[in-house]
């Protein structure tokens, strides 16, 4: 092993959680849900933007194409199962219909922490990956639905006078 990049993500999640859910339950009972929730998302969000960013420099680039090479360990050891709807330049469409991540997080008792811990993370990660990355999700799996709907595009147009 190189390093951290070579642990599958769902394994670095697992490690994670087990760490950070007994502290952030901790901190709940002295400080209050409301106030530990959003201390730990900004904390979460923030490293999913440099995780995005660091994506980019081992893909050698932050196009579309790049971001679907690059997410295999996402998916590693069946962690996720991903239906392509769409794929251009300008677009990558696709439904996430098996999430090993929302049935680790529950077999952990973990599911209220499940999104903040990943499917929270998704938006900024892109943003870190490419600013010009427009993601949209209405649904999840771990919010229990069937899949997950990621919609991402890239407005590359440049305004011409």
């Amino acid at each position: 092993m190189a390093d951290i990049n070579d642990i599958p993500i769902l394994l670095r999640r697992e490690i994670e959680a087990r760490i950070a859910g007994p502290l952030i339950d901790a901190f709940m009972k002295e400080f209050g849900r409301e106030k530990t929730i959003a201390i730990a998302s900004d904390v979460i969000l923030k490293l999913a933007e440099d995780s995005g960013k660091q994506l980019a420099e081992r893909c050698g680039g932050n196009s579309l194409d790049h971001l679907s090479k690059g997410t295999g360990q996402w998916s590693a050891g069946g962690a996720l199962k991903r239906e392509v709807i769409e794929q251009t330049d300008d677009n990558y469409n696709y439904n996430i219909v098996t999430c090993k991540y929302a049935e680790m997080y529950k077999e952990l008792g973990m599911e209220q922490l499940g999104f903040i811990f990943s499917c929270g993370r998704d938006g900024k990660m892109f943003g870190g990956f490419n600013p010009d990355i427009e993601f949209r999700r209405t649904q999840t799996i771990m919010e229990g639905a069937d899949y997950c709907d990621f919609r991402l595009s890239l407005d590359d147009t440049e305004s011409e006078d």
